[in-house]
């Protein structure tokens, strides 16, 4: 199983936000259909995993002026409603799991933590998340902080 990781370290919008993601997101539609139509034309895409996806979401509301730049057009970090899109390598195509509320701010519906995540990514590289545990100072960690469940809504 092969594993792609699409990076790009702007996204961190305090400030222009509208300017900043036009100009990002028109990359990123452009790289990431280029190549799931690249790894699919080569017959690689069902043994490939593509995740696209930031550490965080973002709230649905300005944050102010915080960076004094963007004269108050950013939004702050937020935990509690992120996107993430998976493709190819066993996740099956079109479904969207989860939902937030009217306003965006919180997950509401089916909601998926960021160790369900973290624990669905390695069973799609055929890897249990629950075997990478690890023991230090008298308590195991893991990446999926010894939570998180593999989220089978995805799962081709």
């Amino acid at each position: 199983m092969r594993f792609v990781q699409v990076f790009n370290s702007g996204w961190d919008h305090h400030g222009d936000l509208a300017e900043g993601l036009r100009n990002q997101e028109k990359d990123l539609d452009k790289g990431v259909a280029a190549l799931l139509t690249d790894l699919r034309q080569r017959g690689l895409l069902d043994d490939t995993l593509v995740v696209c996806c930031g550490e965080f979401g973002r709230t649905p509301t300005a944050d102010g002026d915080r960076s004094g730049v963007g004269k108050g057009t950013g939004r702050v970090h937020n935990h509690r409603g992120f996107t993430a899109r998976l493709a190819g390598g066993g996740v099956k195509g079109g479904p969207a799991v989860g939902a937030t509320d009217e306003l965006g701010f919180a997950a509401v519906e089916n909601p998926v933590h960021v160790h369900d995540l973290h624990a669905t990514i390695p069973h799609l590289l055929g890897l249990d998340h629950e075997k990478l545990t690890y023991r230090h100072a008298g308590r195991d960690f893991r990446l999926t902080d010894v939570s998180g469940r593999v989220v089978r809504d995805v799962l081709g």
